[in-house]
C-alpha cells in the first residue's frame, strides 16, 4: 500500500468519524425531544481490487422498533377511548350526585313519598298538602336538571367530535405531505429522518383520536386505514372528514342513518376519488376518542336520559293510569264488551285469550293516530304477545277494520261495534277463547270520583305516553315533567277526588293511594334503560327502579375508571419499551463518543506518521 493510500484511507476514517459525531452530538441534543427517534450512522468498506480502501457513509439509520411502535399505537386508540369514557361517566355521576346527599334524585323522591306520608296522616292540614306540593315540585325539577346534565354532555360530545375531526384532517393532510417530501428520498438519507419523525408524530396523533392500521412501501411510502379497511391516506393523497355539528343537543336529537332523520352530526369520509361514506353508519372507527364521542352521545348518555324519561313517565302514568274491565259478553261465541271513548293517543285496549294448546295471549293495542308511526315495534316481553298501534282517528268502525285485518286470521278473534262499545269475541272455530279485555287510560280531571289524577304533566300537557312519527312522548319527558297547575292552584284535590257527593272531611283515600303506588306499587320497564332484558324486563317499584340506575350508573363509571387506568398502564409500559429501543440512550451515546475520539485520535495519528514519513522520503 502507498503512503498515499494509507493518507486517504485515514482522511476517510476522519470524515466517517466526524459524520457520526455530528449524529451523536444530534442525538444528544434530542434526548427529550417528543418523537425523536435515535440515529445510527451507516457505513460501508471501499474496496479497490481486493483490497480495503477506506469507508464511506451510505446514511443514517433511525433505530426504530416497528412492531412495538404498530402495538403503541393500537394501545394510544384503546387509551384515549377508555379515558374519554371514564372522564364523561365522571361528569354524569356529578350530575346524578352523590348518593345519600341532598341534591340528588334519591333525596328529592323520599323527601317526596316522606311528605305524602304525613299527609295521610293529616289529610286535611293545608300545610301538609303544601308539603307535599314543594316536595313535587323539587322532585320534577331534580328530574328537568337531570336531563339538562345529560344533555350538557351529549352536546359536549358533539363539540369534541367537531374538533377532533378537524385534527384528524390536519394529521391526515400533514402525512400525506411528508409522503410527498420523502417521495425523492431514500429512507437512509440523513434529512428523510427527521422528515420521518415528523411523519411518525402525525400518525400517532391520528392514532389517539381513531383505530388505524399503517404500512409503508419499498419506497418510503406510508399508507394509512381504519382498522375496518377504509383509507385514509394513500401515498401523497388524503382523504377528507366533514362533521355536521349541530350547536345543542336535546333528548330529541337522535342520530339516523337516514339524514333526513338524523338530528346530530354524522361523520362523511371523502376519498380521493371523490367517493363519500358514513363512518358512523358503517361502524368505521371503532377505537380513540372519536368512537368515545359517538359512544357517549348516541348510546351511553341516550341509555342514562332513557333512565330518567323512564322514571318521569312511570311516576305520571303510575298516578293518573286507570285500568277498565270489560263487560262479558254470554255468547256463543263469547267474549267482551268495551268503551274506547276515554282511549287517548298513548292509552290502549288490552285482550288476553287462550288458543287451542291452552297457552295464554295478550294482546295490546296502542292508540297510534299518526300514521307515519305505523306499525310500531312489538315490544311484548313475553314471545305468545303482542303490542300492536291502531289509528282511532277513523272512529270505531275504521278501529273494528284494522283489528280484524291483522288479529282475526292469527289470533281467531273478531272484532265488531257493539253500539258505542268495541266487541271482541272468538270467531266460533274454536281455536282462542277470550278470557279477559280492558282498557288502560289517563284520568284527565282532578276531581273525576276516584283516586287517580293527573299529578304530574308534560309542562301543560297530559302523559299518556303518545307516539308520533317524530318521537314518544316519553323522549325527554324527564325535562318537562312538572306538577300539574291546576294541582298548585288547589292543594285541596290532594285530598278531594270527588265533587258529588263531595269527598268527606279527613278522607285518606287519594294521599294513600299516591302514597303506595310511588311506594309499593310493582311496574315493568323498558330494556332500553339498560335493566333486564327484551325477554326478561326489570320489574319492581319505583324506589327500587331509581336504586338500580343509579346503582348501575355508579358501578359503570368506577368499571370504566379501573379499564381507563389499566389501559394507561398497558400504554406506559409499551412507551418505556419503544423508548429503550428507539429513544435515545446517554449511556449508549456516551460510550459511542468515547469510541469516535478514540478513532479520530487513531485516524489522526494514522495521518501524521504518514505525513512524517513521507517528510522523510522528501529528504532523502
Amino acid at each position: 500500500m502507498s503512503l498515499s493510500s494509507a493518507l486517504s484511507i485515514a482522511m476517510s476514517g476522519l470524515r466517517a468519524n466526524q459524520a457520526a459525531l455530528s449524529i451523536v452530538s444530534g442525538n444528544v441534543a434530542n434526548a427529550n425531544t417528543p418523537g425523536y427517534v435515535a440515529q445510527t450512522l451507516v457505513q460501508d468498506q471501499i474496496v479497490t481490487g481486493s483490497t480495503g480502501s477506506g469507508v464511506r457513509i451510505i446514511g443514517v439509520n433511525r433505530t426504530l422498533d416497528a412492531y412495538v411502535q404498530s402495538q403503541l399505537r393500537t394501545e394510544n386508540a384503546g387509551s384515549a377511548y377508555a379515558n374519554q369514557i371514564a372522564g364523561v361517566l365522571g361528569q354524569l355521576q356529578n350530575v346524578y350526585g352523590t348518593p345519600g346527599n341532598d341534591g340528588t334524585l334519591e333525596a328529592a323522591y323520599n323527601n317526596f313519598t316522606s311528605a305524602l306520608q304525613a299527609l295521610s296522616a293529616s289529610s286535611g292540614n293545608t300545610a301538609a298538602q303544601s308539603s307535599v306540593l314543594n316536595a313535587a315540585q323539587a322532585l320534577a325539577q331534580q328530574l328537568n336538571a337531570t336531563t339538562s346534565g345529560i344533555q350538557t354532555l351529549r352536546s359536549n360530545a358533539e363539540q369534541d367530535l367537531s374538533v377532533s375531526v378537524s385534527q384528524a384532517n390536519a394529521a391526515m393532510q400533514q402525512i400525506a405531505q411528508l409522503n410527498q417530501k420523502l417521495q425523492s428520498l431514500s429512507a437512509q438519507d440523513p434529512a428523510a429522518a427527521t422528515l420521518m419523525d415528523q411523519r411518525d408524530a402525525a400518525i400517532d396523533q391520528l392514532s389517539r383520536l381513531m383505530d388505524i392500521r399503517v404500512t409503508t412501501d419499498g419506497v418510503n411510502q406510508t399508507s394509512v386505514f381504519t382498522t375496518s379497511g377504509i383509507q385514509l391516506v394513500g401515498g401523497v393523497y388524503a382523504s377528507t372528514l366533514t362533521f355536521n355539528a349541530q350547536s345543542s343537543l336535546t333528548a330529541n336529537s337522535r342520530w339516523s342513518a337516514d339524514p333526513a332523520k338524523s338530528s346530530v352530526g354524522t361523520i362523511i369520509c371523502q376519498l380521493p376519488n371523490g367517493a363519500k361514506m358514513d363512518m358512523i353508519a358503517l361502524q368505521g372507527i371503532n377505537s380513540g376518542q372519536i368512537a368515545a364521542d359517538v359512544q357517549l352521545r348516541d348510546k351511553i348518555l341516550v341509555q342514562a336520559q332513557n333512565q330518567v324519561d323512564q322514571m318521569a313517565a312511570t311516576l305520571a302514568s303510575a298516578l293518573s293510569d286507570v285500568t277498565t274491565s270489560g263487560a262479558p259478553v254470554a255468547g256463543p261465541p263469547s267474549g267482551f264488551d268495551t268503551s274506547l271513548s276515554s282511549v287517548l293517543p298513548g292509552n290502549a285496549f288490552n285482550v288476553t285469550y287462550t288458543d287451542s294448546s291452552n297457552v295464554s295471549h295478550t294482546v295490546t293495542v296502542v292508540r297510534v293516530d299518526d300514521p307515519t308511526a305505523l306499525p310500531i315495534p312489538n315490544t311484548a316481553s313475553n314471545p305468545n304477545d303482542r303490542v300492536i298501534g291502531v289509528d282511532f282517528s277513523g272512529g270505531l268502525a275504521s278501529i273494528v277494520s284494522q283489528l280484524n285485518a291483522q288479529l282475526g286470521a292469527t289470533s281467531h278473534l273478531t272484532f265488531s261495534a257493539s253500539g258505542s262499545q268495541l266487541r271482541v269475541v272468538d270467531d266460533g272455530s274454536g281455536a282462542s277463547t277470550v278470557t279477559a279485555a280492558s282498557t288502560t287510560t289517563t284520568v284527565q280531571s282532578l276531581t273525576s270520583g276516584s283516586p287517580q289524577l293527573p299529578f304530574f304533566t308534560d309542562r301543560a300537557s297530559l302523559y299518556t305516553g303518545a307516539i308520533t312519527g317524530t318521537a314518544s312522548q316519553i323522549t325527554g319527558l324527564a325535562g318537562r315533567i312538572q306538577v300539574n297547575a291546576a294541582l298548585l292552584a288547589d292543594p285541596s284535590k290532594l285530598t278531594v277526588y270527588n265533587t258529588s257527593p263531595l269527598t268527606p272531611a279527613g278522607d285518606t283515600t287519594r294521599s294513600d293511594f299516591i302514597f303506595d303506588r310511588l311506594t309499593s306499587a310493582t311496574f315493568t320497564y323498558s330494556p332500553n334503560t339498560g335493566l333486564g332484558a327484551a325477554a326478561a324486563p326489570f320489574q319492581g317499584t319505583l324506589p327500587s327502579f331509581l336504586q338500580q340506575f343509579v346503582s348501575l350508573q355508579s358501578g359503570t363509571a368506577t368499571t370504566a375508571k379501573q379499564v381507563a387506568q389499566g389501559q394507561d398502564i398497558v400504554v406506559n409500559t409499551l412507551q418505556e419499551k419503544f423508548d429503550a429501543k428507539s429513544g435515545v440512550n446517554m449511556d449508549t451515546e456516551m460510550s459511542n463518543l468515547i469510541a469516535l475520539q478514540n478513532s479520530y485520535a487513531a485516524n489522526a495519528h494514522v495521518m501524521t506518521v504518514v505525513q512524517s514519513m513521507m517528510q522523510t522520503l522528501l529528504q532523502a
